[in-house]
């Protein structure tokens, strides 16, 4: 192998530790640069080299994350979307909501009370697989089909 291929490789290695620990602790307080300090990379080039194995960003990711548990937790009913936010690390209601909007096609609120009903009596491994979140902003638009 020359060594151009070995540092790709290592770069690999260390982009999967990188999702492994978002996967792990995504309601910790996060970002970019923590993460790129815990592989010895910079931050600009984490964020580089993270997009084009993953195909978005570090940041995009670890919301994700974040949505699909708050998904979880307000399917459940028992908390509301403050206490959901907070939960999964979010620290800005705001931030929050526009990025469960842009993922799930509707607002946490809405998600709320439209999930609960969807779901009951439904195993919470299915219900998990068919209320997955979109990526990248492919929710469709209120009205569309």
């Amino acid at each position: 192998m020359t060594s151009a291929s070995d540092a790709q490789l290592r770069d690999l290695a260390l982009l999967r530790r990188v999702r492994d620990r978002i996967d792990r602790e995504y309601a910790q307080p996060l970002d970019v640069e923590a993460l790129a300090r815990g592989v010895g990379m910079s931050a600009g080039h984490l964020s580089r080299q993270f997009r084009r194995a993953y195909g978005e960003s570090p940041y995009s990711y670890l919301m994700t994350r974040r949505i699909e548990r708050a998904m979880a937790l307000l399917r459940r009913g028992d908390l509301s979307v403050t206490d959901v936010c907070f939960e999964v690390g979010c620290s800005s209601l705001g931030t929050f909501s526009t990025r469960f909007t842009e993922l799930v096609g509707m607002s946490p609120s809405r998600y709320r009370r439209e999930a609960a009903e969807a779901t009951a009596g439904m195993p919470s491994c299915v219900a998990k697989q068919v209320t997955r979140p979109i990526r990248n902003r492919e929710a469709r638009a209120p009205g569309q089909p």
